[in-house]
C-alpha cells in the first residue's frame, strides 16, 4: 500500500513470533512496545512497570529491535510512567488522550478511543461507547467507517494530528478488514496528493522534538 506504520507488539511475541517482528522491521515499519502480555498498565506497581519495560527491551534487543515508543494496554499510564519511560530511553508514549505535545521530555502521541476498531466492534466496550455518545451495542462497519472518514476530514481541515488504531485479531472478519483497507486507501490518496503527512510514530515524535515551539507543551492524556 506504500504507507509506513507503527506496530505496537507485546514482548511475548519475541518468543512466539520472532521472525514476524523482524519482518515488520525489515519492511520499513516501526516496532513499538505494548507491555509483555497486555498487562493492565495503570494498575501496576512501580517495580512491575520497571520489570516489564526492561524485560521487553532486553527481549527485543536480541532481535536487533530497539523500541522507542510505548503504548500502554487499556490506554492509561501511572503517575510514574512518563519519567520512567524517558529514563529508559523511550522517545515517545501513545496513551489514550486528546492532544499531543511534550511531557517531561517525552513526546506524547495519544490515540482517541472512537478511532479504534476494538472500541467500535467489541461488546465489552459498550460502556465506553456510551461515554463518547455512541450506542452501547457494537457499531456497524458502515458507522465506524463513517467515523474514520470524518476524522480524516477534520485532520485536513484543522491540520492536526490523528492516530488510527487497528488490531489484527479484530480485522480477521472480512467486513472489518474492508473498513480498515478502505480507510487506508483514503489515507494513501491524501498522502500522495500532499494533503497530509503519514509516518511511523517515531518519525512524528522526532519532528515534534525538533519543533517544540510549534506544539502544545501540555498534552492531554490519561493517567490513573
Amino acid at each position: 500500500m506504500g504507507l509506513s506504520a507503527t506496530f505496537f507488539v507485546e514482548g511475548l511475541n519475541t518468543e512466539l513470533y520472532p521472525q514476524a517482528l523482524q519482518g515488520i522491521a525489515a519492511a520499513g515499519h516501526e516496532v513499538g512496545y505494548h507491555a509483555w502480555r497486555h498487562e493492565e498498565w495503570h494498575k501496576l506497581s512501580y517495580a512491575d512497570e520497571v520489570r516489564i519495560l526492561e524485560r521487553g527491551l532486553h527481549a527485543m534487543s536480541k532481535l536487533a529491535i530497539r523500541p522507542y515508543g510505548f503504548r500502554p494496554p487499556r490506554g492509561a499510564l501511572t503517575a510514574s510512567s512518563v519519567k520512567l519511560l524517558k529514563n529508559l530511553g523511550f522517545t515517545y508514549c501513545s496513551p489514550a488522550g486528546s492532544s499531543s505535545g511534550i511531557s517531561e521530555g517525552l513526546v506524547i502521541l495519544p490515540f482517541e478511543w472512537p478511532h479504534v476498531d476494538a472500541y467500535a466492534y467489541l461488546a465489552h466496550f459498550g460502556s465506553m461507547r456510551e461515554k463518547f455518545g455512541n450506542s452501547h451495542t457494537p457499531l456497524s462497519p458502515a458507522h465506524f467507517h463513517a467515523n474514520l472518514r470524518s476524522a480524516l476530514g477534520k485532520v485536513v481541515q484543522n491540520q492536526s494530528y490523528l492516530s488510527l488504531l487497528f488490531h489484527p485479531f479484530v480485522e480477521e472478519k472480512e467486513e472489518y478488514f474492508e473498513v480498515m483497507y478502505s480507510t487506508l486507501e483514503e489515507l494513501r490518496t491524501l498522502v500522495y496528493d500532499g494533503t497530509v503527512w503519514c509516518a511511523p510514530c517515531r518519525e512524528v515524535a522526532h519532528w515534534i522534538l525538533s519543533h517544540p515551539i510549534d506544539f502544545d507543551m501540555t498534552p492531554s492524556f490519561d493517567v490513573l
